[in-house]
């Protein structure tokens, strides 16, 4: 089973509306004949391709599958029939699919076609890998994780702006992996004109990882003319706005930029819930929020960020600096969105910390 999850990883930030699943078929004398992982836009389901690569060595089999396998037709057959199809003796499954089409049904199938079922094999890890799916089902929205590559004191460029590079090479190789896991990459529309990104995957062999790109832009002010737009046609690049600008919107719109309305907060900004739930709708289910301070702060206000991936490098900048989070608001320390920390990674002089929100 560990072996699936880690063939589940592949798809994570390929697979999207649909869930990253890894399927290892054994046959009896214990060797592995298939071998299979949800193709990118989520098709074919990693149990066709680890049943093609078997072929008639499925029969007899164990199939160890990471989700409780579909069982309705889509654009695919349903993976349990062709798994019963291909007369596999034995089926085990990390987790049921709260998808209403599945829902148990997948192992009902499997069950009463004769095939012996056992269920709930590291589910935990499991649902860790489709945390983002199964928050989407469960609340209509993706899975936020905020980014930031900071000084030790929480600094993410100098009082004159300059911020290239705080950290080094390895630390930012770390950060196009993480871009290369999520579906969408999302930034405040201050960050899209300071910086003039182009927010892709610059990793040798991952070029065609790049995930769709969200501005936070409330009056469409992203230049037609900058990088974002410019190669909107080449890489999915989306704007949310609460701005009725027709004439920006059509010149965005021209070179390929997607607009979005998104309902206003008090603030006349695309009110941080409102923005998650049409994402959610669109069928993202992880996105990496990239900056700015301000972006941060409405969604961590909002609740909204479920993990944190943060680089630090070993530098002082001060109080003049710009700070990687803006105010939210929080005057007890009771009040303070809290994260438990669950790995740190040395990336030559540089640490990333991974934390998980608890409250």
């Amino acid at each position: 089973m560990r072996a699936a999850l880690a063939l589940a990883r592949r798809g994570l930030g390929r697979v999207w509306p649909n869930p990253a699943v890894g399927c290892v078929l054994v046959d009896p004398a214990g060797n592995v004949v298939g071998r299979g992982w949800t193709q990118p836009g989520g098709r074919p389901h990693a149990e066709t391709e680890a049943l093609a690569r078997a072929g008639a060595a499925a029969r007899g089999a164990t199939a160890y599958v990471t989700l409780e396998p579909c069982d309705h037709h889509g654009q695919t057959p349903p993976c349990s029939q062709a798994l019963v199809a291909a007369g596999i003796a034995r089926a085990v499954v990390a987790l049921t699919d709260p998808d209403p089409r599945v829902d148990g049904g997948g192992l009902a199938t499997l069950r009463g076609a004769g095939i012996a079922v056992l269920d709930g094999v590291e589910a935990a890890a499991a649902a860790e890998v489709n945390a983002g799916f199964l928050l989407r089902l469960a609340a209509g929205r993706p899975l936020f994780t905020l980014k930031s590559a900071t000084t030790l004191d929480g600094r993410i460029a100098t009082a004159g702006g300059d911020s290239k590079w705080i950290t080094g090479p390895r630390a930012r190789a770390a950060g196009h992996q993480l871009r290369a896991g999520h579906d969408a990459i999302m930034v405040g529309i201050g960050t899209a004109l300071a910086d003039d990104p182009d927010l892709t995957v610059r990793l040798p062999g991952l070029e065609d990882r790049s995930p769709v790109r969200v501005v936070v832009d409330s009056a469409l002010r992203l230049p037609p003319g900058g990088r974002l737009a410019a190669t909107a046609a080449a890489v999915p690049t989306w704007v949310a706005t609460t701005s009725g600008d027709g004439a920006r919107r059509r010149a965005l719109e021209e070179r390929g930029v997607q607009v979005l309305d998104v309902a206003a907060g008090p603030d006349g900004r695309p009110d941080p819930a409102a923005l998650a739930g049409v994402l959610g709708g669109r069928g993202l289910t992880r996105v990496l929020i990239e900056g700015g301070g301000r972006l941060a702060a409405s969604f961590l206000g909002a609740g909204l960020v479920d993990r944190v991936a943060w680089f630090r490098a070993g530098r002082i900048i001060g109080g003049d600096g710009v700070s990687a989070v803006g105010p939210f608001g929080v005057n007890a320390l009771a009040d303070a969105p809290a994260f438990e920390r669950r790995s740190v990674r040395e990336l030559g002089a540089d640490i990333l910390e991974t934390l998980i929100r608890t409250s």
